[in-house]
């Protein structure tokens, strides 16, 4: 594969991985919705105007119904005159008004037939229009479920932004502890061991450890003399 090759594929993958991360799926399914009710008013639009031409046509057939009938009658009233030229001209007019008739008839059966594949076709329209209507709230629905369920979930674990630094926040809080822990023992220690002074203490480390052993010789003495007393009781 050619260098350009490999740049267009690699332009296409980054354009489809863009284009996946800015659809949202409610947006795509609300746009669709809107794409099959304007399919659908044009439906409409085209039946109106099949239709006004089906009445256009009727109206016509009747004018020339009305015109052969007309000639008809002009031509009994010639023959009833003794003119016959006069009814002979009479009847070539209904005969043209026939002929017509018969062309607009003809014309009409034709828009008739698209009138009723129309009407036909604007059901099915509408039929599948209120399905995917159905489906696109229950496909809406179930994905806010999912994003919700998605972003508690993302929280819970850490993943998303709300607890993503609560996990080393924590062990630092940890460490700080322990450390502070360790180091109050140390200090504890060496104060004990006299190594660290109380400057409010005059006291030398020889008088701190004969206090020390004064405190446990006269602890000593009141715990034998507790032992006496409940032995004797």
């Amino acid at each position: 594969m050619s260098i350009l090759g490999r740049v267009a594929d690699l332009l296409q993958a980054k354009t489809h991985a863009l284009l996946d991360k800015l659809e949202d799926p409610n947006e795509t399914l609300d746009l669709s919705y809107e794409k099959m009710i304007s399919g659908l008013q044009e439906t409409k639009q085209h039946l109106a105007e099949v239709v006004t031409e089906q009445k256009l046509l009727e109206r016509q057939m009747d004018q020339a119904r009305q015109e052969a009938e007309q000639a008809q009658d002009n031509a009994r009233l010639a023959l009833q005159s003794s003119r016959e030229d006069l009814a002979r001209e009479a009847l070539h007019l209904r005969q043209a008004a026939l002929d017509k008739q018969q062309t607009l008839s003809k014309a009409h059966d034709n828009i008739s037939a698209q009138v009723d594949k129309l009407i036909s076709y604007q059901k099915v329209l509408e039929g599948r229009i209120e399905q995917f209507r159905t489906q696109k709230e229950v496909m809406k629905s179930s994905y806010a479920a999912a994003q919700a369920q998605v972003k508690v979930t993302e929280s819970l674990t850490g993943v998303g932004d709300h607890l993503s630094n609560v996990g080393d926040t924590m062990r630092r809080a940890e460490d700080k502890v322990s450390g502070m822990q360790a180091k109050a023992d140390a200090m504890d220690g060496l104060l004990k061991a006299g190594i660290l002074n109380d400057p409010l203490d005059r006291r030398n480390s020889v008088e701190k450890e004969l206090d020390s052993m004064r405190k446990n010789s006269s602890v000593d003495a009141e715990l034998e003399k507790l032992k006496a007393e409940l032995g004797k009781s």
